[in-house]
C-alpha cells in the first residue's frame, strides 16, 4: 500500500526546456509593466505609496506575462477568480471574525475560494493569496471592509489585465495573443 503511494510520486514525463528568449524578454516587459502601473497608481490614488501592492498581483503576473495561453491567465480567471476571493475572504472575516481562531479563517477563507472558483470556473492561483492577504491584512486593509474586492482588488486586476491586452498582442508571434478567451 505505501510502496504503491510512493510510486505515484515518480516523474512521468521530463522537465519543459527553457522558453525562446523572445517569449522571455515579453514576459520581463509585462510583468514590469503591470507592477509597475499598479505602483503609480496606488501613489497617485491611495494615502500608502505601497497600498496597490499586494503579493498575489505578483503571481497574477507570472500568470498574465509568462504563461498567457494558459487557462488560469485568461481575464476571467484573472478578474474573477480575484474579485471572488475578496469577497469570500470579506465575508468570513466579517461572520466569522472573534468566533473562529486566525489560522481557521485562514483555511476557511482560502479552501472557500477556492471552491467558488472552481465552481465559478475562474480559477486564478494567486486568488487564494488575494483571500488569505484580507484575513491577515494589516488593520487598514480589513477596515476596507466590502471595499477590498473594488480597491485595490478589482482595479489592480484590471489594470493587470489592460497591460496583458497591451504587451502580449505586441508580439509578432502569432502563437503569442492574449487573450484565448474571454468569457
Amino acid at each position: 500500500m505505501i510502496q504503491k503511494y510512493f510510486h505515484r510520486m515518480k516523474s512521468k514525463s521530463k522537465k519543459e526546456s527553457r522558453k525562446p528568449i523572445s517569449k522571455i524578454l515579453w514576459s520581463f516587459i509585462g510583468s514590469f509593466l503591470g507592477i509597475y502601473f499598479i505602483a503609480v497608481f496606488g501613489k497617485w490614488f491611495s494615502i500608502e505609496d505601497s497600498f496597490f501592492l499586494l503579493g498575489s498581483f505578483g503571481a497574477s503576473a507570472v500568470l498574465v506575462y509568462g504563461a498567457p495561453q494558459a487557462p488560469f491567465s485568461q481575464p476571467r480567471n484573472l478578474i474573477g477568480g480575484h474579485i471572488l476571493s475578496a469577497l469570500v475572504s470579506v465575508c468570513v472575516v466579517k461572520v466569522f471574525l472573534g468566533v473562529l481562531s486566525l489560522e481557521i479563517l485562514c483555511a476557511l477563507s482560502v479552501s472557500l475560494s477556492i471552491l467558488l472558483m472552481h465552481y465559478s470556473c475562474t480559477m486564478h492561483p494567486p486568488g487564494g493569496a488575494t483571500a488569505l492577504i484580507y484575513v491577515i491584512g494589516s488593520s487598514q486593509i480589513q477596515e476596507l471592509g466590502w471595499l477590498y474586492p473594488f480597491t485595490p482588488i478589482a482595479i489592480g486586476a484590471l489594470l493587470m489585465l489592460l497591460v496583458a491586452l497591451f504587451v502580449n498582442n505586441l508580439s509578432q508571434n502569432e502563437k503569442r495573443h492574449y487573450p484565448t478567451y474571454w468569457i
